[in-house]
């Protein structure tokens, strides 16, 4: 069951959605975290942030649509309070980060830098306004998305310890594991530049790309006339998107066939990420399936070793890109 995603292994293809799986251990109680390929924990930012007003989740044919809005205690609270419960559980954990401004995202994994050997990955989270940019979203910008990712592995970079060298009196770096910290870039998928984004973010020091966060979308309450959302529009999640994503997959494996991926989007039985992975993605995750079954990402990696028995597949690397 195990797969590479660029310089990193992973025991199984198949890990959680940021966003739809908490903060921390929440899924413990359902699944054994420490048996799939990695937690990917809900967004966080350097501060606090109360999210978006409610209603902020709304059930759709097909999925759901959100508008949360990043809530979260932030970065060092949750290094402080719920990473230890994680390390406890033996999930692997892949922090993810967000911010309004590129320097939001500095500071977010400069404090990440500091637990960088607790961490599995960091998924820098590019579907958030940019409030210097007219508030577009950094994922709809090469320029931009790639001045994030930049200044993210600046960052983690920075943070590596150094000494003074009694001879030439200058800094001498030394290896620390913030430096070596994998960066996975989350992208949108509401653009017709994804080829060139990922291209370009790569290029700035992505390790992978996360393919595809959610689709932009509204419902209207025909009874209130209103939108069901308290912030109006929110993002579509769950089988609705599930032929966005692998299109997305498809696409980028084609142009840019050296960038590891990982495939997420309407994952909600094993032949979903099968055909993720066909696309060309690496490995999977597991969102809004998760809200209608806690137990989804267990079952879903149960399914997986099904279809490897009785496809006589002995190992991922067959099927990864298979279909191009």
């Amino acid at each position: 069951m195990a797969v590479r995603v660029g310089n990193v292994t992973l025991p199984s293809p198949v890990l959680t959605a940021s966003g739809t799986a908490g903060h921390s251990d929440e899924l413990a109680a359902y699944v054994d975290l420490s048996s799939i390929g990695a937690v990917v924990v809900k967004s966080m930012a350097s501060f606090e942030w109360k999210g978006n007003p409610a209603p902020r989740l709304h059930a759709v044919d097909g999925g759901m649509i959100n508008a949360v809005g990043l809530q979260g205690n932030g970065v060092e609270k949750w290094i402080r309070d719920e990473l230890p419960q994680l390390r406890a559980r033996g999930a692997r954990v892949v922090a993810s980060i967000w911010g309004f401004r590129e320097s939001d995202y500095e500071s977010a994994v400069r404090s990440l830098a500091t637990v960088a050997d607790q961490l599995t990955a960091v998924e820098v989270n590019l579907s958030c306004p940019n409030l210097d940019h007219a508030r577009t979203m950094f994922a709809h910008d090469a320029a931009q998305s790639a001045r994030v990712v930049a200044a993210v592995r600046a960052a983690l970079a920075g943070s590596v310890s150094t000494s003074e060298s009694a001879v030439t009196n200058q800094s001498v770096p030394t290896h620390s594991p913030a430096n070596a910290l994998p960066i996975w870039a989350k992208l949108s998928p509401n653009t017709d530049r994804l080829i060139d984004i990922a291209g370009v973010v790569a290029s700035a020091g992505a390790d992978a790309l996360v393919l595809v966060n959610t689709v932009l979308g509204m419902q209207i309450d025909t009874e209130t006339r209103r939108p069901v959302l308290g912030n109006g529009g929110g993002g579509l999640s769950g089988s609705a998107i599930h032929a966005v994503a692998v299109r997305s997959v498809f696409d980028v494996r084609a142009a840019h066939p050296q960038i590891p991926i990982i495939g997420v989007g309407g994952v909600a039985r094993a032949e979903h990420a099968v055909e993720l992975m066909l696309a060309g993605a690496n490995a999977v995750q597991v969102g809004t399936a998760t809200f209608a079954d806690p137990r989804a990402t267990a079952k879903i990696q149960h399914g997986l070793q099904r279809w490897m028995r009785r496809h006589g597949v002995a190992s991922w690397g067959e099927i990864i890109g298979a279909a191009h």
